[in-house]
């Protein structure tokens, strides 16, 4: 996750636009199945969120092809699977501020 002051207020830059990101990445999806899942976003959402706002902070710019998220836990613990995500093509049409 970001830390520190200055990687804290790079991810407050790019929040709005991760969010327009993940949103657009949704559309489509289901939402998780988790009897536990505490809103009706897809698996996988929240932890693309945090990757891609850590990601802009460490790196200032947008990661290329392909980038497996990683595993995570629902509330209670069940693991979610890692999965792949194609930055090439849910970026297209995005720009950094």
């Amino acid at each position: 996750m970001i830390s520190g002051i200055a990687d804290r207020e790079s991810g407050d830059r790019y929040r709005q636009l991760v969010e327009r990101i993940v949103e657009q990445w949704a559309v489509g999806k289901p939402p998780n199945p988790s009897p536990a899942a505490t809103s009706n976003k897809p698996s996988g959402y929240f932890r693309l969120t945090n990757y891609l706002l850590e990601y802009l902070a460490t790196h200032g710019s947008f990661p290329c092809g392909v980038h497996e998220m990683p595993e995570g836990r629902d509330i209670l613990g069940n693991l979610e699977p890692s999965f792949p995500v194609d930055f090439d093509s849910i970026l297209e049409g995005f720009e950094l501020p």
